[in-house]
């Protein structure tokens, strides 16, 4: 597999840190799974996140931090735990990276697919209750083309399966699009098969469109 497209350079200090929201935090290490390069280039990620920790302010956690963090050990069956950093195994041939089975099962075929609009599917993926950011796969159909739009905050956008082009070139399994709200684009998927993606948002998608932001409600994307 060849990747093309990688994180960008404060994603990686962030991932490193442990400053990443728990849906970006996924789609990095799944791409980190699919991406021999930035794997390679987390290591000094991990060097200039370990400085910032180390340099930071402390704060008072307060008499009952170690009962806290007993508590919300209890419930880490009911939390998703994403490590932030260290080894990651390869991809998968299903297109299902290691750090994403565990939440979606071990293959792309077993996926419970939502119809939200002519062509595109969507599974929402559930994350732990104080997450503020939205998990997702979206599936869509060869050639489908998806309206242009633009982004409330920060996007992530992992391609598992297939290729979509749009101004920003081409991407393909494993190329990862790390966008923020400056960016527009209208994401075209190749004709000879369907594209499945991972994202993360932490913003609903602002649609150009009149058509399209009116239906932006009923496709909740």
């Amino acid at each position: 597999m060849t990747v093309h497209h990688h994180l960008d350079d404060a994603t990686r200090v962030r991932y490193a840190s442990g400053d990443l929201d728990e849906a970006f935090s996924v789609v990095v290490a799944a791409h980190l799974a699919m991406c021999e390069s930035c794997r390679r280039d987390m290591h000094g990620a991990e060097e200039i996140g370990g400085r910032l920790l180390e340099t930071g302010e402390t704060a008072d956690l307060g008499a009952d931090a170690f009962d806290r963090l007993m508590r919300r050990l209890d419930d880490d069956d009911q939390a998703i735990a994403v490590p932030a950093s260290g080894p990651v195994s390869g991809g998968d041939p299903d297109g299902v990276p290691a750090p994403l089975r565990r939440l979606i099962g071990p293959s792309l075929d077993a996926v419970a697919w939502k119809r939200v609009a002519p062509g595109v599917r969507k599974h929402e993926i559930a994350l732990s209750s104080g997450s503020g950011s939205s998990l997702y796969l979206m599936r869509i159909a060869p050639g489908k083309a998806v309206p242009e739009h633009g982004h409330g905050g920060a996007e992530m956008t992992l391609v598992l399966t297939g290729a979509y082009r749009d101004e920003l070139g081409r991407f393909g399994p494993g190329d990862i699009a790390d966008l923020d709200e400056h960016v527009e684009h209208r994401p075209k998927v190749d004709p000879e098969a369907p594209c499945i993606c991972l994202v993360a948002t932490e913003a609903p998608t602002r649609f150009k469109g009149v058509f399209s932001r009116l239906l932006q409600p009923l496709f909740r994307i």
